[in-house]
């Protein structure tokens, strides 16, 4: 399968990085969000980021300019009809995707894949919402999306190796590296990420460290580029308790659940970077 035009639905940081990688590979794209003012800050996010990589020389000026040409944005999910490709990025919330893509199969054309950027919800309970679970898949990109190489590629029990093979082929020529796993809660990213920030905020809970040693400690102890609770903070305190909450339900392990003190700082609207505050604070 060709794949030649690609329909994001959801304008924020996640769903205008993919737009952006992908009109900036020659991709037709199709940004979708409910409202005006949202498209709006996704496309001033997306053209701020490519005159960054301009600066770097990471590309031309009129490698910028092709790239905005081939994006186009609105508010009518209708648009996403002829689109070979379409990639949910909304809220982590099971509900609200199964409804979208309940939409989203009634729109698109037969045969077209459907594919959700969930960091941790079944893509065999997504895929169940729709007429075609084969032709339905996981492609959870990292954030920020056109820095972070790896495209997590998850199957769920009906997805064809057809549908697969495309979608490896789609994050290949966006400049990614598709690395493929089964649909277990949390696949794998998440399912080892998200235990070691709960845990740094729980040695914060009970005060076994200031915030500063404990992100200190794991970026020059384990080499890591950024501590697990500026992680947190980047990542959205509430994007944080949501994947936990997956895990301690579809595991039933208490190993999974989720420190009181996130809960808590979520409760609070302290959601991190996104709202200014979280474990550290933020300029506007």
């Amino acid at each position: 399968m060709e794949i030649r035009t690609l329909g994001v639905v959801g304008g924020g940081q996640m769903g205008g990085g993919i737009a952006h990688v992908a009109a900036a590979v020659g991709l037709m794209v199709t940004l979708v969000d409910v409202e005006e003012r949202f498209l709006e800050k996704a496309r001033a996010a997306i053209e701020k980021n490519l005159d960054r990589e301009v600066a770097k020389g990471k590309r031309t000026a009129d490698e910028k300019a092709a790239a905005l040409a081939l994006l186009s944005a609105t508010t009518r999910l209708e648009a996403l009809a002829d689109a070979d490709v379409v990639v949910e990025a909304i809220v982590e919330d099971e509900t609200l995707k199964k409804d979208l893509f309940r939409r989203l199969d009634a729109v698109c054309r037969p045969g077209a894949i459907l594919a959700s950027n969930t960091s941790s919800i079944s893509i065999t309970r997504l895929a169940a919402a729709t007429r075609r679970p084969e032709a339905f898949i996981g492609m959870h990109f990292m954030n920020p999306v056109p820095v972070m190489q790896l495209v997590e590629v998850i199957r769920g029990i009906a997805t064809s190796d057809a549908t697969a093979a495309a979608v490896d082929a789609l994050a290949r020529r966006m400049g990614k590296t598709p690395i493929h796993c089964l649909d277990y809660p949390g696949f794998i990213s998440n399912r080892v990420l998200m235990p070691m920030i709960n845990e740094a905020i729980e040695a914060l809970r009970e005060g076994v460290a200031t915030k500063e040693a404990i992100d200190g400690i794991m970026k020059l102890g384990m080499n890591h580029p950024m501590g697990p609770l500026t992680l947190a903070d980047f990542i959205g305190l509430d994007t944080c308790l949501s994947i936990l909450r997956v895990l301690h339900q579809g595991f039933g392990d208490p190993k999974y659940r989720p420190s009181p003190l996130l809960v808590r700082m979520v409760d609070a609207g302290w959601l991190g970077k996104k709202t200014g505050k979280g474990f550290y604070e933020y300029a506007p």
